[in-house]
């Protein structure tokens, strides 16, 4: 009779272990943005996977959200597999997601007539394990449905991914509410980069790290997400031009 050598029976042991473990195991992945300065202020170096994440707009774009949602598809774009899209508002503009690495191909979208619908259709997507991430687009997320999603998410390994876009500028107070999330972004839109020649350079986004478990506050100067999703980092403005229109409209 022939025994398989131990060092393969300890692995064997680990992997066993791993997987009735599950979502322990997954929960320390993460996935990185890629630029050192923001990832490591994330404990992990990047995004937890098996976690919730929430991002809004600031300044002009709180009720468009058009920046914090494209700044969630960079983000989907980079986690491999599927992603499910719930929102109440069709105002969802495919060819943008595309141009920040979302390919329409990879899109599930689910339109609810009510919030009640998307948070439940997110749970769904979150517990069912197959999806790279589940973003859900929502004006108001209280403590008990936050902890229903992060626990989803934790139980499959799941991103989770919450774009909050309000109807009126007022109602922006609402994201100082705690929720279950394990970190909370704004991104406000700056003035796109400039360029040597005539012409409109890349966009800009001022990326408010404003909570994170375990970890410290930050503020970033982005250069938008490219065709694979990515961000980079941009010099800080020299001087107070650039980002007084923002300072000025700046919400919460």
């Amino acid at each position: 009779m022939s025994y398989a050598p131990a060092s393969r029976l300890v692995e064997e042991l680990r992997d066993r272990i791993a997987h009735l473990e599950g979502s322990v195991s997954r929960k320390a992945l993460v996935l990185p943005f890629g630029v050192p300065d923001v990832d490591e202020r994330l404990p992990g170096g990047g995004l937890a996977y098996g976690a919730l994440h929430e991002i809004a707009g600031g300044g002009a774009g709180t009720i468009d959200g058009a920046a914090a949602a494209l700044f969630a598809a960079g983000i989907a774009a980079r986690a491999k597999g599927k992603v499910l899209w719930c929102l109440t508002r069709p105002d969802l503009f495919a060819p943008a997601l595309s141009q920040a690495g979302l390919h329409p191909d990879r899109v599930i979208y689910c339109e609810a007539d009510k919030e009640e619908d998307v948070l439940a259709s997110m749970e769904e997507g979150l517990s069912f394990g197959g999806l790279a991430a589940v973003v859900g687009e929502l004006v108001r997320l209280p403590m008990t449905a936050s902890r229903r999603l992060q626990l989803a998410a934790e139980k499959t390994g799941t991103l989770g991914l919450v774009v909050r876009r309000w109807r009126r500028q007022t109602e922006a107070s609402d994201y100082g509410q705690p929720t279950a999330s394990t970190t909370r972004w704004r991104i406000s839109t700056l003035p796109s980069e400039p360029l040597p020649v005539a012409g409109v350079g890349r966009a800009r986004w001022l990326a408010e790290l404003m909570r994170v478990k375990a970890g410290q506050c930050a503020e970033f100067e982005l250069g938008a997400c490219d065709a694979e999703g990515r961000v980079c980092l941009l010099p800080l403005s020299s001087n107070g031009s650039d980002t007084s229109a923002w300072r000025g409209s700046r919400v919460g």
